[in-house]
């Protein structure tokens, strides 16, 4: 079994999640105004929570009229705290959405877009400096929000590569990232599509507690499986 991964064993294991999963165009949008907003802010919300209660948080800031950059900075802290409740750590996550929203309504009258046009390593910068946006939420916001190739490393994807039993060079996220940005040719509907396909092979087969080998359609690439081969 190698322990490093190469072009070739990615796409393998690419195709076969797709195959399994199909598409699932990821990342998911409910309301056709201010797509990029609700993405960038479900970023933030879905940090230590599930996406439904991410969603539910979504939808009760649409609910109650705190739709966009300009009304998330408008709005009492204390308010979109109580809003985003079901979202859990809603305090400090209000604060976060403030945090970023005052950066588009006062630096860039409101509109993510100039702010996404930034070239991609200058965009990322930016993110991180925000309040509250750490590497995983920058790459969710670049890659599905910018729609800039920029490979994100999650638990479940971490997880995923320590059971395949890949050399990593560190423990750090950009560590994990390079197995895949050193390896795939940069295509940010590639990646969006790669990084969800990770993400529900994570949650529903490659679990932590009691993983569903059996299941698993890369079982025989992986060393952690229970399952056994001929």
């Amino acid at each position: 079994m190698p322990n490093d991964p190469t072009r070739e064993l990615l796409d393998l294991i690419y195709n076969r999640l797709l195959k399994k999963n199909g598409t699932l165009n990821w990342w998911p949008t409910t309301y056709e105004s201010n797509q990029g907003f609700e993405i960038v802010t479900g970023a933030i919300l879905v940090q230590n929570t599930t996406w439904e209660n991410a969603r539910t948080a979504l939808a009760s800031m649409h609910t109650e009229g705190i739709w966009g950059y300009q009304a998330v900075h408008n709005t009492m802290e204390s308010r979109l705290a109580t809003v985003i409740h079901s979202s859990g750590y809603h305090n400090i996550k209000a604060k976060k959405l403030k945090a970023f929203a005052k950066i588009i309504s006062c630096e860039y009258n409101g509109d993510d877009e100039r702010f996404f046009s930034h070239p991609l390593p200058e965009l990322r910068k930016q993110l991180l400096s925000i309040y509250g946006v750490g590497n995983e939420t920058a790459d969710d916001i670049v890659l599905y929000a910018a729609k800039k190739p920029s490979f994100v490393i999650d638990t479940y994807t971490r997880r995923i590569i320590n059971r395949l039993g890949w050399k990593v060079d560190g423990n750090d996220y950009e560590d994990y990232q390079r197995l895949f940005t050193d390896n795939l040719k940069a295509d940010a509907k590639v990646w969006g599509e790669f990084h969800a396909q990770l993400d529900v092979h994570g949650a529903q087969v490659c679990r932590k507690v009691k993983p569903l080998c059996q299941e698993c359609v890369l079982a025989d690439l992986c060393p952690s499986s229970k399952k056994q081969f001929d």
